[in-house]
């Protein structure tokens, strides 16, 4: 696949990396000619130094004999003329970095489609919404929900509390078991598990389930002493700071501390009067234990500085805050933020790229959600009529290494996975899948 990626900053370096090591042909875009100069040096692919509003830059890129062209420049308005004037030149798909959220609303998608925009993406909604979801419950590390919760993969980790621990999954796993478990992050590796794996204390475990099941899963992870999250603190003004606390539940009392005056201004005006916005430096602890950090069940660091928003998160740990969620964009950071067990981490670049990465597939696949520290995606797959999948049972179709089938939903029902299992046309079938295999897995459902 021949795809074009419009911008050399954070996302679309990442992504370039990314897909260059999936062996496709790429082309990255951009006016910064050194920074172009050190990726071509070191990765699998093309630059061009060109404008992506250049007509004549996006003819030098051959747009026309694209598959896949993607605006990720920090301006939208860039990255969605940048896309117009791709389709317009002959490219097959198109997708648009932006920081507008009105355009995501369902009523825009056919108008955006019909000007030659297939998908827009805004990678600090999508890190904003994975804030929320983490924090809904504090014993939680990730949270992803397929068909309004009628299945849920949840990640937690496990400690000497469990009473799961130390037990082969063969003898955990019986026909009454209402959880699958698809995945273990144990230290630098992420294990599929098989029926003779044990659970160990600080795994953190992946359970596929049902949404009445949570509580079974909170009790054997030992996970039943843990506050609910009601109050909470933001340190940093970001946008996706904004995001997370306009997304917060109602019944949440959300406090963003930020230093920039300017910031502070613009956020009051940005958000309701429930979110109090304090001007000050988070990293103040005489500061954080005024505002309350003892009491607080959630603290989320979201500033611009990966290694603030770690020690941040360790300090609030300490001090007995049972939640912390902190923005690592610093890739080399991530393994290290992890092995400290400072709790959910967030890269809104990995985010961003699972998401476009959905838009390389020919299977047909409605959702991705990034396991961000097991190097893994879960992804919604829709079954097809006549697809291999449907042919055999899941243990004889001959599934390659690294995935996991968790669940399924079948008219609107949802339900475990298991080796027996026959999956029909019209499944939603929910993936997880390592080390970017989608593309392995994905002939099995088209």
């Amino acid at each position: 696949m021949k795809i074009i990626i419009a911008g050399a900053g954070d996302v679309g370096t990442h992504l370039a990396k990314m897909l260059a090591g999936e062996k496709q042909d790429i082309i990255l875009m951009d006016t910064d000619e050194e920074k172009l100069r050190q990726l071509e040096e070191n990765f699998d692919l093309m630059t061009v130094n060109a404008s992506s509003l250049s007509i004549s830059g996006l003819k030098e890129a051959e747009v026309s004999g694209a598959d896949l062209f993607i605006g990720v420049t920090p301006e939208e308005s860039r990255n969605m003329t940048s896309c117009l004037l791709a389709h317009s030149l002959g490219v097959k798909k198109t997708v648009a970095r932006i920081d507008n959220a009105e355009y995501l609303q369902p009523k825009h998608q056919e108008f955006f489609s019909k000007i030659g925009i297939n998908s827009l993406i805004y990678p600090e909604m999508l890190a904003a919404r994975e804030i929320t979801d983490a924090i809904k419950m504090s014993w939680i590390r990730q949270w992803w929900e397929v068909d309004g919760g009628e299945l849920v993969l949840i990640g937690v980790k496990v400690r000497k509390t469990a009473t799961i621990l130390d037990i082969p999954l063969h003898q955990l796993d019986t026909k009454s078991t209402p959880y699958h478990i698809v995945a273990i992050k144990r230290g630098m590796h992420t294990i599929i598990p098989r029926g003779d794996d044990c659970l160990r204390e600080y795994d953190l475990v992946y359970f596929m389930t049902m949404k009445k099941y949570i509580p079974y899963i909170r009790q054997i992870a030992g996970k039943e002493n843990y506050k609910d999250v009601r109050n909470v603190i933001i340190m940093g003004g970001s946008r996706i700071a904004a995001r997370t606390a306009m997304m917060a539940p109602e019944y949440m009392k959300v406090k963003i501390i930020e230093k920039d005056i300017e910031r502070c201004h613009r956020l009051t005006e940005l958000l309701d009067d429930r979110i109090m916005i304090i001007n000050g430096d988070g990293r103040d602890m005489d500061l954080l234990m005024e505002e309350g950090l003892e009491n607080t069940e959630a603290f989320i660091a979201l500033t611009g500085s990966s290694e603030t928003n770690i020690l941040a998160c360790l300090a609030a740990k300490r001090m007995g805050v049972s939640k912390t969620v902190a923005e690592v964009e610093n890739m080399a950071y991530i393994s290290m933020a992890e092995s400290m067990d400072i709790g959910t981490i967030i890269n809104k670049k990995m985010i961003a790229a699972s998401h476009i990465y959905q838009m390389m597939l020919d299977a047909d696949v409605t959702n991705v959600k990034c396991l961000t520290v097991a190097n893994a995606d879960v992804a919604e797959f829709i079954v097809k009529e006549g697809s291999k999948i449907t042919k055999h049972l899941v243990k004889d179709c001959g599934l390659p290494k690294g995935v996991n089938i968790g669940g399924v939903i079948r008219k609107k029902v949802g339900s475990l996975v298991t080796g027996n299992t026959q999956l029909q046309a019209g499944d939603h079938v929910v993936v997880f899948c390592t080390g970017m295999t989608m593309q392995k897995i994905e002939k099995f459902f088209i």
